[in-house]
C-alpha cells in the first residue's frame, strides 16, 4: 500500500492532487485542516490536507532483467548506421549483403552479452549474504513497528487479548517493508471495522418507543436522561416523556422533575410493574418516552428479578435498553456488571464521564465482550450538552495515541 499526504487550499483541490498521483482508485483516508506554524504562520491561510493511499500491485525487474534491458538497449545502439544511400533507399539491403561487418558486430555483443552474464552471477552470489541480512533488516523494522503500537494500545488499557487478535489480523496483510503509516492505517481501519455500528436513538412512526436506561448506582443515568430529552424537545421537536422508576433515591425523581418542568414535558412515577402498565397507556401519543430506573448491584439477584420484571411490561418491538457505564470503572467490574444485565436483556451501550479519564481501552474492550452495539458517550455535566453519538474514528484515533496521526 501507497500512502502519501496532499495539502491545498479546499478539500477538492486536495483530493485532485491526490487522484492525479495515486489514479483514480486512491482511497481519501483522512481530512484535515493545517494551520500554518511559527510567527509568519499568523499572517497565512490554513491549508486542506488529506491522507490518500493505493494498493501497490506493481511488481518490479530484477537486477538481471534490468541489465539484460539495458543490453537490449546496447544492441539497438551498436548497429551500424545506414549510408546516405541505403537511407534514401531501404531496398538496398535486400540487395547488398555484407556478412563480414555484420558477423562481426554480432560476435562483439555475444561476447559482451557473456560477460554482462557472468558478472550478474558472480554478484548475486556475492549479495546473497548481504541480502539475507537486508531482509532481517526488514523483519526487525515491521516488528519494531507493531511492537510500537501494540504497545499504545495495551497502555490504553486495551485487553491483551485484543490486541493480539487485531496485530495478527493486520500481520497477514502488511506489505513487505511496512513503514509505521501502514501498520497504524491497517490497525486503524480495523478498529473502526470491529467497533461496528453504532445505535442512535430514533423516532418511530409506529407508536411510542419506551427507553430504559439500566446501570449501577452514581453512573450518570439520570443526567445522560436529561441530555437526550433536552436534545430532542428543543432540536428536533419531538413529543417527549419521562418515567422515575427509581424510587429507592427520592432525588432521582426530584431532578428529573425538574428537568420535566424546565423542558414542558409531563413525568410519572412508576413504583411497580403495574404502575409501568398505567403509564404507558398514558404515554400512547408520545413518540419517545425516557424510563429512569434505580441503580442495582449486579451481585443483588433480588434486585436482578426487580429489574427483568419491570422490563416485560413493554414489548420487546416497543423498547430499547441502554446499559450506562462510567468509563472510569475497573475493566474487571465492568466484565461483571455487563455479564449480570446480560443476563436480564439484550441492550445498547453508554459511557460516561470520558472526560475523568485518559484511557478509553474499555470502550473496545466491552464492546468485545458483550457484542452489543455502541450508543452514546459523555464527558461532562452540563445539559443539553456534554453528549454525543459515539464515533468510531475518534475512539480508533484516540487508542492509537491522539486527534491525528
Amino acid at each position: 500500500m501507497i500512502i502519501k499526504k496532499f495539502q491545498a487550499r479546499t478539500e477538492t483541490e486536495a483530493i485532485l492532487l491526490a487522484k492525479e498521483e495515486l489514479g483514480k482508485d486512491a482511497i481519501v483516508m483522512n481530512i484535515k485542516t493545517v494551520k500554518p506554524k511559527g510567527f509568519y504562520g499568523l499572517f497565512k491561510k490554513p491549508v486542506v490536507e488529506i491522507t490518500a493511499a493505493i494498493d501497490d500491485n506493481d511488481s518490479y525487474n530484477s537486477s538481471g532483467e534490468k541489465m539484460l534491458s539495458e543490453l537490449q538497449k546496447i544492441q539497438e545502439v551498436a548497429k551500424p548506421a545506414p549510408s546516405v544511400a541505403t537511407a534514401l533507399n531501404p531496398n538496398i539491403l535486400e540487395e547488398r549483403e555484407e556478412p563480414k561487418a555484420e558477423n562481426a558486430i554480432e560476435k562483439r555483443l555475444n561476447d559482451l552479452q557473456k560477460l554482462l552474464e557472468t558478472q550478474l552471477v558472480e554478484k548475486n552470489e556475492k549479495a546473497a549474504g548481504s541480502e539475507e541480512q537486508a531482509e532481517k533488516s526488514v523483519n526487525r523494522k515491521n516488528e519494531a513497528c507493531i511492537q510500537l503500537v501494540q504497545d499504545q494500545l495495551v497502555n490504553n488499557e486495551m485487553d491483551e487479548k485484543y490486541v493480539s487478535q487485531i496485530i495478527s489480523e493486520v500481520e497477514k496483510g502488511l506489505p513487505r517493508e511496512a513503514g509505521v503509516d501502514n501498520v497504524l492505517s491497517s490497525v486503524y481501519q480495523r478498529i473502526i471495522l470491529k467497533l461496528g455500528q453504532r445505535k442512535a436513538i430514533e423516532i418511530s412512526e409506529e407508536g411510542p418507543k419506551f427507553l430504559f436506561f439500566i446501570g449501577p448506582t452514581g453512573v450518570g443515568k439520570t443526567t445522560t436522561i436529561a441530555k437526550l430529552a433536552s436534545d430532542f424537545v428543543l432540536k428536533k421537536k419531538a413529543k417527549v416523556a419521562l418515567i422515575a422508576s427509581d424510587t429507592y433515591r427520592i432525588a432521582a425523581v426530584e431532578q428529573l422533575k425538574t428537568y420535566a418542568n424546565i423542558l414542558s414535558i409531563p413525568l410519572q412515577v412508576a413504583y411497580s410493574p403495574e404502575d409501568m402498565g398505567q403509564v404507558k397507556e398514558e404515554f400512547s401519543d408520545m413518540d419517545l418516552v425516557f424510563i429512569d430506573t434505580a441503580g442495582r448491584s449486579h451481585q443483588n439477584q433480588e434486585q436482578k428479578e426487580d429489574l427483568a420484571e419491570l422490563l416485560k411490561v413493554i414489548p420487546k418491538e416497543e423498547r430499547e435498553i441502554f446499559l450506562v457505564l462510567s468509563a472510569t470503572t475497573k475493566y474487571r467490574d465492568l466484565l461483571k456488571i455487563t455479564d449480570c444485565y446480560s443476563d436480564i436483556a439484550e441492550y445498547n451501550l453508554i459511557f460516561t464521564k470520558l472526560d475523568e479519564t485518559s484511557c478509553i481501552g474499555n470502550i473496545y474492550n466491552l464492546k468485545m465482550h458483550t457484542g452489543a452495539p455502541l450508543s452514546y458517550t459523555t464527558s461532562g455535566q452540563n445539559v443539553p450538552d456534554d453528549i454525543g453519538i459515539i464515533d468510531a474514528q475518534d475512539i480508533a484515533k484516540k487508542l492509537l495515541g491522539g486527534n491525528d496521526y
